[in-house]
């Protein structure tokens, strides 16, 4: 959903109360009783039906209908407002203008400090792309206090956040961290393009020695980006590279660390080559070039991102891509796109079909496109 921050200043006081027990009921339901939200908010002079029904009007929060009890539920809507509540009272962000760049799972706006200093938001909508209801992938979710794509959400925000704190004390080229909330990082605007968006550079081979630099000293601090490409490189006017999105980033001691090594190598090499027409025969191997110098990764640890944590987001992160319903077929759809997660175990090469497509058609009963991510009815097999 896209940000809509005109209401932010002007909700009371009481309806942020009532939003903040939406949120807090949330961490044990799925849909909140609305005798549970009028517990918690507590309002002396009551009215918190009233509220509730400002709130929806206003997609802060959704009535759940055909349910066995009256309740609610918090949406994206919501859960940006009280991020950006907190932020304002911290004095990180006063205004908001336009948005500047989406992705799969996260939105970019431009915002301000109270000075007038322009920066960056970063918006983690983690489940946008995949299925809408959780109830569909609640079997990774049964161990988990909560069932909800905003926790999911907010856990992405803090592994990045503190990758980014890491990162940018030792050093690297990454942005600013100034603050984050919730499911939403605030850091400074950097003045760059993306490599994605860059046809003609100087010197190709001068910085494609740089990324090639910059993929090994991570290394040797004990992190592996895990996406390094061309969408998540900036480039500044002077040809210099700063990188960005951080939430799928690994320690090298990650059983699939070498995995993830050569596939951040294998995308820079693969878009010189396409993009400027350069090759190099000259690249980094994982069991050569990355001797262990610094541990990062124990330092993100220490700063508030647990190996928990990780655990957790990784489990969420592998179903996404999986993206099957659960039935009996499950483990057929699964051999697609299981090798690829770092939660789970690559599938016996028995199981392995010759081609995604063609063996996502042996899975006649829940008719899942587990390469593309979407229901479809299967020629001649009903459903």
């Amino acid at each position: 959903m896209k940000l809509d921050p005109k209401l932010i200043r002007y909700l009371s006081s009481d309806e942020y109360r009532v939003l903040t027990a939406t949120e807090m009921g949330s961490r044990n339901h799925e849909v909140v009783p609305t005798s549970l939200i009028n517990s918690i908010a507590a309002l002396k002079h009551g009215g918190v039906n009233k509220y509730l029904g400002t709130l929806a009007k206003n997609n802060l929060v959704a009535r759940v209908k055909n349910a066995r009890y009256d309740g609610y539920r918090l949406t994206y809507g919501g859960y940006d407002y009280l991020a950006l509540k907190a932020l304002s009272k911290r004095g990180s962000v006063y205004s908001i203008g336009n948005q500047i760049g989406v992705g799969k799972e996260s939105d970019i706006y431009i915002v301000a400090d109270e000075e007038g200093e322009q920066r960056v938001i970063k918006i983690h909508r983690l489940g946008r792309m995949s299925f809408r209801t959780i109830k569909s992938n609640r079997d990774y979710l049964r161990h988990r206090r909560t069932s909800s794509w905003l926790y999911m959400s907010r856990l992405a925000a803090t592994k990045e956040y503190a990758f980014m704190q890491v990162l940018h004390a030792h050093g690297f080229p990454v942005p600013t961290p100034i603050d984050h909330n919730r499911h939403v990082l605030v850091m400074n605007l950097i003045d760059a393009y993306p490599l994605s968006q860059v046809h003609d550079v100087a010197d190709p081979g001068l910085l494609y020695s740089k990324l090639m630099d910059l993929i090994v000293r991570l290394a040797c601090s004990g992190l592996i980006h895990g996406d390094f490409n061309e969408f998540n490189l900036m480039l500044t006017a002077d040809d210099e590279p700063v990188l960005i999105d951080f939430p799928q980033m690994v320690s090298t001691r990650h059983r699939n660390a070498e995995m993830y090594f050569n596939r951040d190598v294998e995308c820079i090499r693969a878009f010189f080559k396409k993009r400027f027409n350069y090759e190099s025969s000259i690249f980094p191997r994982f069991s050569r070039d990355t001797e262990r110098e610094f541990s990062l990764d124990v330092e993100v640890a220490a700063s508030g991102f647990s190996s928990k944590e990780q655990e957790e987001l990784e489990k969420v992160c592998a179903c996404v891509c999986v993206r099957v319903c659960v039935c009996v077929c499950v483990c057929v759809c699964v051999c697609v796109c299981v090798s690829l997660s770092p939660a789970f175990p690559s599938p016996p090469s028995s199981l392995l079909p010759r081609s995604p497509v063609s063996f996502v058609r042996v899975c006649n009963i829940c008719s899942i496109d587990a390469v593309h991510g979407r229901r479809r009815r299967l020629q001649g097999v009903g459903r």
